[in-house]
């Protein structure tokens, strides 16, 4: 295990910046995910810690050693890349034990820990094979026991999981945690599935455009997020966002067409007055009555088996609400939406930033039971 130290790194390439002045510090045997779009530069940060990618500024250290010169292999780190960078004319038993030869380690011991690893990503009866005749998910796990043979001092992980089918992802993520819980290695996985975020991060690092958005775990990035880009982004779906102005004095945000939405005075007791987007979760509304709540107008549902998204129109913004069961409604059929106070986000209209003033951290709470129009 090693802790791993990331200070004001950046990249560049020629005039255009791709990760702008990233600070973490991952605690040793700590499973961190690095979490984001497509472009917004954790492929490309998690290069510069295996040493792949030159970095222009700042510095990575490893178990308390800058590793900024250092070479890959120098590094203590195994890498499980988007693509299989197996080699071809190896078997999966010859690639997976690779590191193992190049080591000197006995043949006997090597065989029984290739096999003891094939066993735990279901590829036992495929070590004789070359890679050209297995398929694309396969090749992904060959990748993943070469590295994993290894028990280096830092796993990293580029979408190790991405052209798995959705079955064997699941599997897959009970494997990944499985070794981590077993040799409790330091490990950086990053993604741009929130699902594989959530099911499997201490921590996630949320990023953006070449920025770190938040750093929290699952928990505190869902139940508190810090700006409306992951508001957006963590949830499925995500926040939904109201536009209207805070009025403290009577506890509630004003909505467009008159409508008014209660927030907690309490927790936002230092909040100012002026524009904000209010936000709650689908799951945590409830539906009622018109007349009843906030009224919006029903455009279509997602069935999703043992719940339902309804999807409507509120003054022009869409909302979304997820409901247990009830009846079905009809295209621009009006329902309403309740929602408590203690549930609603506040974010500053104009940063993007949750609004300041909030007196205490909230946390995830128990979704209530819905109830049907």
């Amino acid at each position: 295990m090693a802790e791993i130290a990331i200070r004001n790194v950046r990249k560049t390439y020629g005039k255009l910046q791709v990760v702008h002045g990233v600070d973490l510090a991952i605690g040793a045997g700590e499973f961190v995910v690095i979490l984001g779009p497509s472009g917004c530069g954790k492929s490309t940060l998690l290069r510069m810690i295996a040493g792949l990618e030159a970095i222009t500024a700042g510095e990575i250290a490893i178990g308390g050693e800058v590793v900024n010169k250092r070479e890959p292999r120098e590094r203590g780190c195994a890498m499980v890349f988007q693509n299989y960078a197996l080699y071809p004319h190896m078997t999966v038993a010859e690639n997976i034990g690779y590191a193992l030869k190049v080591a000197g380690l006995a043949k006997a011991e090597r065989t029984a820990r290739v096999a003891a690893v094939a066993a735990s990503i279901g590829l036992t009866d495929f070590l004789d094979r070359k890679p050209g005749q297995l398929s694309g998910g396969q090749r992904q796990r060959v990748a993943m026991g070469r590295a994993m043979i290894r028990e280096p001092k830092v796993f990293l992980y580029d979408e190790p999981l991405s052209n798995l089918d959705a079955r064997l992802r699941v599997a897959m993520r009970v494997e990944i945690r499985k070794l981590h819980q077993r040799l409790g290695t330091t490990t950086l996985f990053v993604t741009h599935d929130q699902v594989e975020a959530m099911t499997l991060a201490d921590r996630i690092v949320v990023m953006n455009a070449g920025k770190v958005e938040q750093v929290g775990t699952p928990q505190e990035v869902y139940g508190r997020p810090e700006s409306l880009f992951v508001a957006g982004f963590i949830g499925t779906p995500g926040l939904n966002l109201l536009p209207g102005t805070l009025d403290p004095a009577a506890g509630v945000v004003h909505l467009e067409g008159g409508r008014r939405l209660a927030y907690d005075r309490q927790r936002w007791a230092g909040a100012p007055a002026g524009r904000v987007l209010a936000g709650f979760r689908a799951e945590v509304a409830r539906l009622v009555r018109p007349g009843q709540g906030l009224d919006a107008s029903y455009e279509f549902a997602e069935e999703l088996g043992a719940s339902r998204l309804l999807h409507g129109s509120l003054g022009g913004t869409v909302v979304v609400v997820s409901v247990a069961d009830g009846r079905m409604l009809q295209p621009g059929e009006t329902f309403g939406i309740e929602v408590a106070p203690s549930e609603v986000h506040l974010f500053d209209a104009e940063t993007g930033r949750r609004l300041p003033g909030e007196a205490r951290p909230s946390s995830r709470q128990s979704v209530p039971v819905l109830e049907a129009v």
